[in-house]
Protein backbone atom coordinates (compact mmCIF):
# COMPACT_ATOMS: atom_id res chain seq x y z
CA UNK A 1 0.00 0.00 0.00
CA UNK A 2 1.19 3.29 -0.88
CA UNK A 3 -0.62 6.91 -0.43
CA UNK A 4 -0.44 9.05 -3.01
CA UNK A 5 -2.49 11.93 -1.98
CA UNK A 6 -3.51 13.20 1.32
CA UNK A 7 -6.06 16.07 2.10
CA UNK A 8 -7.80 17.83 5.10
CA UNK A 9 -11.74 17.71 3.63
CA UNK A 10 -14.43 18.63 6.23
CA UNK A 11 -12.35 17.81 9.66
CA UNK A 12 -11.25 14.69 8.09
CA UNK A 13 -9.07 13.28 5.20
CA UNK A 14 -9.49 12.61 1.75
CA UNK A 15 -6.54 9.85 0.41
CA UNK A 16 -5.71 8.27 -2.95
CA UNK A 17 -4.07 5.02 -2.28
CA UNK A 18 -2.10 2.23 -4.75
CA UNK A 19 -1.09 -1.21 -4.19
CA UNK A 20 -0.91 -4.47 -5.89
CA UNK A 21 -3.77 -6.56 -6.96
CA UNK A 22 -3.53 -10.01 -6.82
CA UNK A 23 -6.91 -10.40 -8.58
CA UNK A 24 -6.36 -8.34 -11.09
CA UNK A 25 -2.85 -8.69 -11.34
CA UNK A 26 -2.04 -4.88 -11.30
CA UNK A 27 -1.35 -1.77 -9.41
CA UNK A 28 -4.71 -0.47 -8.11
CA UNK A 29 -5.33 3.11 -6.92
CA UNK A 30 -9.02 3.74 -4.63
CA UNK A 31 -9.68 6.66 -2.84
CA UNK A 32 -10.69 6.64 0.82
CA UNK A 33 -12.20 9.74 2.44
CA UNK A 34 -12.04 9.28 6.15
CA UNK A 35 -14.17 11.40 8.33
CA UNK A 36 -13.18 12.96 11.81
CA UNK A 37 -15.01 10.18 14.20
CA UNK A 38 -12.54 8.02 12.47
CA UNK A 39 -9.52 8.78 14.34
CA UNK A 40 -11.59 8.11 17.89
CA UNK A 41 -13.75 5.03 16.28
CA UNK A 42 -14.00 2.53 13.81
CA UNK A 43 -16.93 3.89 11.17
CA UNK A 44 -19.21 2.34 8.99
CA UNK A 45 -17.83 1.92 5.28
CA UNK A 46 -19.89 3.33 1.56
CA UNK A 47 -18.28 1.83 -1.31
CA UNK A 48 -18.89 3.99 -4.25
CA UNK A 49 -18.06 2.43 -8.03
CA UNK A 50 -18.06 4.51 -10.67
CA UNK A 51 -19.00 4.86 -14.74
CA UNK A 52 -17.53 4.12 -17.95
CA UNK A 53 -14.60 6.43 -18.26
CA UNK A 54 -13.97 7.56 -14.50
CA UNK A 55 -10.95 6.53 -12.01
CA UNK A 56 -11.27 6.95 -8.43
CA UNK A 57 -10.99 10.69 -8.81
CA UNK A 58 -14.29 11.42 -10.72
CA UNK A 59 -16.09 10.66 -7.34
CA UNK A 60 -14.03 12.41 -4.86
CA UNK A 61 -13.93 15.28 -6.75
CA UNK A 62 -17.10 16.34 -7.91
CA UNK A 63 -19.55 14.41 -6.13
CA UNK A 64 -19.51 16.56 -2.77
CA UNK A 65 -19.68 13.78 -0.42
CA UNK A 66 -17.39 14.41 1.83
CA UNK A 67 -19.16 16.75 3.87
CA UNK A 68 -22.26 14.17 4.32
CA UNK A 69 -19.59 11.52 5.02
CA UNK A 70 -18.05 13.83 7.89
CA UNK A 71 -21.72 13.95 9.24
CA UNK A 72 -22.49 10.74 9.22
CA UNK A 73 -19.20 9.38 10.40
CA UNK A 74 -18.99 7.04 7.10
CA UNK A 75 -15.66 6.02 5.39
CA UNK A 76 -16.25 6.24 1.91
CA UNK A 77 -14.02 3.78 -0.62
CA UNK A 78 -14.31 4.71 -4.21
CA UNK A 79 -12.22 2.25 -6.67
CA UNK A 80 -11.01 2.67 -9.91
CA UNK A 81 -13.14 1.31 -12.83
CA UNK A 82 -11.20 -1.27 -14.61
CA UNK A 83 -7.58 -2.79 -14.18
CA UNK A 84 -4.62 -0.79 -15.60
CA UNK A 85 -1.58 -1.08 -16.81
CA UNK A 86 0.89 -2.37 -19.55
CA UNK A 87 -0.76 -6.00 -20.85
CA UNK A 88 -3.94 -4.95 -19.64
CA UNK A 89 -6.05 -5.23 -22.72
CA UNK A 90 -8.08 -2.41 -23.89
CA UNK A 91 -10.59 -1.90 -26.97
CA UNK A 92 -11.11 0.98 -29.51
CA UNK A 93 -14.32 2.96 -27.44
CA UNK A 94 -14.66 4.63 -24.53
CA UNK A 95 -16.94 1.56 -23.56
CA UNK A 96 -14.98 -1.13 -23.81
CA UNK A 97 -11.43 -1.86 -21.73
CA UNK A 98 -10.08 0.75 -20.02
CA UNK A 99 -12.38 2.70 -17.63
CA UNK A 100 -15.01 0.34 -18.57
CA UNK A 101 -14.44 -3.10 -16.35
CA UNK A 102 -18.31 -3.55 -15.34
CA UNK A 103 -18.11 -4.94 -12.50
CA UNK A 104 -17.95 -8.41 -14.04
CA UNK A 105 -15.47 -11.22 -13.69
CA UNK A 106 -14.56 -11.92 -17.24
CA UNK A 107 -14.29 -15.72 -18.63
CA UNK A 108 -12.99 -14.36 -22.15
CA UNK A 109 -9.78 -14.17 -23.68
CA UNK A 110 -7.91 -12.05 -23.60
CA UNK A 111 -10.12 -10.01 -20.75
CA UNK A 112 -10.41 -12.49 -18.58
CA UNK A 113 -6.20 -12.42 -17.74
CA UNK A 114 -7.35 -9.08 -15.35
CA UNK A 115 -10.61 -8.04 -15.57
CA UNK A 116 -12.30 -9.43 -12.76
CA UNK A 117 -13.82 -6.31 -11.34
CA UNK A 118 -16.66 -8.34 -9.15
CA UNK A 119 -13.95 -10.30 -6.98
CA UNK A 120 -11.73 -6.93 -6.57
CA UNK A 121 -14.71 -5.18 -5.28
CA UNK A 122 -16.41 -7.65 -3.22
CA UNK A 123 -13.44 -9.66 -2.12
CA UNK A 124 -9.77 -7.70 -2.14
CA UNK A 125 -10.64 -4.55 -1.51
CA UNK A 126 -12.99 -4.74 1.81
CA UNK A 127 -9.96 -7.15 2.83
CA UNK A 128 -7.46 -4.36 2.06
CA UNK A 129 -9.88 -1.44 3.78
CA UNK A 130 -10.19 -3.44 7.20
CA UNK A 131 -6.60 -4.40 7.40
CA UNK A 132 -5.29 -0.63 7.00
CA UNK A 133 -8.22 1.40 8.24
CA UNK A 134 -10.43 1.72 11.49
CA UNK A 135 -13.71 0.54 9.56
CA UNK A 136 -16.75 -1.49 11.18
CA UNK A 137 -17.90 -4.40 9.44
CA UNK A 138 -21.33 -2.26 8.80
CA UNK A 139 -21.17 -2.31 4.85
CA UNK A 140 -23.37 0.08 2.64
CA UNK A 141 -22.86 0.22 -1.72
CA UNK A 142 -23.57 2.57 -4.52
CA UNK A 143 -22.43 4.06 -7.89
CA UNK A 144 -23.33 6.05 -10.80
CA UNK A 145 -24.45 4.29 -14.36
CA UNK A 146 -22.17 1.24 -14.94
CA UNK A 147 -20.92 1.56 -11.46
CA UNK A 148 -24.70 1.92 -10.63
CA UNK A 149 -25.28 -1.55 -12.28
CA UNK A 150 -22.30 -2.87 -10.37
CA UNK A 151 -23.35 -1.89 -6.74
CA UNK A 152 -27.15 -3.62 -7.97
CA UNK A 153 -25.73 -6.36 -8.77
CA UNK A 154 -22.79 -7.10 -5.91
CA UNK A 155 -25.40 -6.04 -3.46
CA UNK A 156 -28.04 -8.92 -5.26
CA UNK A 157 -25.74 -11.21 -5.18
CA UNK A 158 -24.18 -10.91 -1.97
CA UNK A 159 -27.13 -11.65 1.08
CA UNK A 160 -26.10 -10.42 3.94
CA UNK A 161 -22.75 -8.42 3.35
CA UNK A 162 -24.52 -4.88 3.11
CA UNK A 163 -26.82 -3.14 4.86
CA UNK A 164 -27.95 -0.51 2.21
CA UNK A 165 -27.62 -0.46 -1.69
CA UNK A 166 -28.52 2.75 -3.94
CA UNK A 167 -27.49 4.23 -7.40
CA UNK A 168 -27.85 6.79 -9.31
CA UNK A 169 -28.81 6.33 -13.56
CA UNK A 170 -27.68 2.92 -13.21
CA UNK A 171 -27.38 0.11 -16.59
CA UNK A 172 -30.53 -2.03 -14.66
CA UNK A 173 -30.73 -4.58 -17.62
CA UNK A 174 -26.92 -4.37 -19.25
CA UNK A 175 -28.03 -8.05 -21.25
CA UNK A 176 -30.66 -6.00 -23.14
CA UNK A 177 -29.11 -2.49 -23.80
CA UNK A 178 -26.31 -1.73 -26.05
CA UNK A 179 -23.54 -0.82 -23.60
CA UNK A 180 -23.86 -3.93 -21.43
CA UNK A 181 -24.51 -6.42 -24.77
CA UNK A 182 -21.25 -5.07 -26.07
CA UNK A 183 -19.72 -5.33 -23.04
CA UNK A 184 -21.37 -9.03 -21.92
CA UNK A 185 -20.28 -10.60 -25.47
CA UNK A 186 -16.76 -9.65 -25.05
CA UNK A 187 -15.86 -10.25 -21.43
CA UNK A 188 -18.47 -13.11 -20.72
CA UNK A 189 -19.35 -15.16 -24.44
CA UNK A 190 -21.88 -14.97 -26.52
CA UNK A 191 -24.13 -17.02 -24.39
CA UNK A 192 -26.71 -14.84 -23.31
CA UNK A 193 -28.04 -17.06 -20.49
CA UNK A 194 -24.55 -16.63 -18.37
CA UNK A 195 -25.40 -12.75 -19.13
CA UNK A 196 -28.27 -13.34 -16.58
CA UNK A 197 -26.06 -13.54 -13.52
CA UNK A 198 -24.80 -10.11 -13.65
CA UNK A 199 -28.42 -8.26 -14.72
CA UNK A 200 -29.77 -6.89 -11.63
CA UNK A 201 -33.22 -6.85 -13.03
CA UNK A 202 -32.70 -10.73 -13.71
CA UNK A 203 -31.35 -11.21 -10.05
CA UNK A 204 -34.32 -9.51 -8.29
CA UNK A 205 -36.34 -12.59 -8.84
CA UNK A 206 -34.03 -14.66 -6.99
CA UNK A 207 -32.12 -12.63 -4.86
CA UNK A 208 -32.40 -14.35 -1.41
CA UNK A 209 -32.16 -11.33 0.35
CA UNK A 210 -35.10 -8.48 -0.28
CA UNK A 211 -32.32 -5.53 0.79
CA UNK A 212 -34.48 -2.29 -0.71
CA UNK A 213 -33.48 -0.88 -3.57
CA UNK A 214 -32.89 3.06 -3.77
CA UNK A 215 -32.63 4.77 -7.26
CA UNK A 216 -32.63 7.92 -8.13
CA UNK A 217 -32.83 9.01 -12.34
CA UNK A 218 -32.47 12.73 -13.94
CA UNK A 219 -35.22 12.71 -16.62
CA UNK A 220 -33.62 14.35 -18.68
CA UNK A 221 -30.51 12.06 -18.70
CA UNK A 222 -29.70 11.71 -22.61
CA UNK A 223 -28.99 8.04 -22.26
CA UNK A 224 -32.29 7.42 -20.44
CA UNK A 225 -34.26 5.50 -23.09
CA UNK A 226 -31.78 3.77 -25.04
CA UNK A 227 -29.18 2.24 -22.18
CA UNK A 228 -31.10 2.50 -18.67
CA UNK A 229 -34.74 1.54 -18.89
CA UNK A 230 -35.15 2.00 -15.07
CA UNK A 231 -38.95 0.92 -16.12
CA UNK A 232 -37.16 -2.67 -16.48
CA UNK A 233 -36.12 -2.98 -12.94
CA UNK A 234 -39.32 -1.39 -11.87
CA UNK A 235 -41.27 -4.19 -13.61
CA UNK A 236 -38.36 -7.18 -12.28
CA UNK A 237 -39.16 -5.55 -8.54
CA UNK A 238 -43.30 -5.22 -8.98
CA UNK A 239 -43.03 -9.20 -10.17
CA UNK A 240 -40.79 -9.92 -7.78
CA UNK A 241 -41.83 -8.50 -4.48
CA UNK A 242 -38.34 -6.70 -4.04
CA UNK A 243 -39.10 -3.73 -2.72
CA UNK A 244 -38.22 -1.08 -4.80
CA UNK A 245 -37.66 3.40 -4.18
CA UNK A 246 -37.10 4.85 -7.77
CA UNK A 247 -37.10 7.94 -7.91
CA UNK A 248 -37.62 10.42 -11.32
CA UNK A 249 -36.06 13.49 -11.08
CA UNK A 250 -37.28 16.64 -13.55
CA UNK A 251 -34.42 17.94 -15.20
CA UNK A 252 -31.47 16.45 -14.09
CA UNK A 253 -29.07 14.70 -16.84
CA UNK A 254 -26.29 12.19 -16.45
CA UNK A 255 -23.54 14.23 -14.76
CA UNK A 256 -22.04 14.68 -11.84
CA UNK A 257 -24.43 17.80 -11.16
CA UNK A 258 -27.13 15.07 -11.04
CA UNK A 259 -25.21 13.23 -8.52
CA UNK A 260 -23.98 16.24 -6.30
CA UNK A 261 -27.65 17.41 -6.17
CA UNK A 262 -28.67 14.08 -4.25
CA UNK A 263 -25.69 12.63 -3.00
CA UNK A 264 -26.61 14.01 0.51
CA UNK A 265 -29.99 12.26 0.88
CA UNK A 266 -28.25 8.76 -0.55
CA UNK A 267 -25.60 9.33 2.22
CA UNK A 268 -28.64 9.64 4.86
CA UNK A 269 -30.36 6.87 3.78
CA UNK A 270 -27.24 4.44 4.28
CA UNK A 271 -26.46 6.05 7.50
CA UNK A 272 -29.71 5.01 8.69
CA UNK A 273 -29.22 1.32 7.31
CA UNK A 274 -25.32 1.51 8.40
CA UNK A 275 -26.25 2.95 12.01
CA UNK A 276 -29.30 1.33 12.98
Amino acid sequence: MQRLESHACFGGRQEVWSHPSTTLRCDMRFGVYLPPQAEQQACPVLYWLSGLTCSEQNFIAKAGAQRYAAHHGLILVAPDTSPRGEGVADAEGYDLGLGAGFYVNATQAPWSSHYRMYDYVVDELPALVDAHFPSSTARAISGHSMGGHGALVVALRNPGRYRSVSAFAPIVAPSQVPWGEKAFSAYLGADRAAWQAWDASELVSSAAEKLPLLVDQGEDDEFLASQLQPERLQAACTAAGHPLRLRLQPGYDHSYYFIASFIGEHLAHHARALKG
